[in-house]
């Protein structure tokens, strides 16, 4: 936790991905409110989510969107439903696909630390997947 009591996460170098729950009607949400998105009650609480999931949707990146990422392309973008309940964008393995069951690392994208998810057991990704 930072001194503010908030858990760090990947937003901030952390190798951590936050979410929040609510204690009133239990919904996952993963940005960060002061209100609960579902029920409008105040102060949800934070807690670092296990990093597994389901691609729910991936979509590969083939042109760079900044000059920045054109050493990373192609790269795949992917949608993970998490275990805790709720639904995330972030970096994956080329070759994941929808239904796969994912766990996710870290790894540098563009200068920038990023959640990354691989098929559960799978091996780290190869410097040509443009992460590292």
């Amino acid at each position: 936790m930072s001194g503010s009591g908030r858990f760090e996460d990947w937003t901030t170098g952390a190798e951590a991905i936050v979410y929040q729950s609510c204690g009133s009607c239990g919904n996952s949400q993963y940005f960060r409110r002061s209100f609960c998105a579902a029920c409008g009650a105040a102060d949800p609480v934070e807690k670092r989510a296990s990093g597994e999931g389901t691609v729910y949707a991936t979509s590969l990146v083939c042109r760079a969107a900044t000059p920045e990422t054109r050493a990373h392309v192609p790269y795949n973008i992917v949608l993970v439903d998490t275990s805790e309940g709720f639904r995330m964008m972030a970096h994956g393995d080329n070759d994941l696909a929808i239904g796969d069951r994912v766990t996710a690392r870290f790894a540098s994208f563009a200068g920038r630390l990023v959640p990354y998810f691989s098929r559960r057991g799978g091996a780290a990704p190869p410097e040509s997947a443009g992460v590292g």
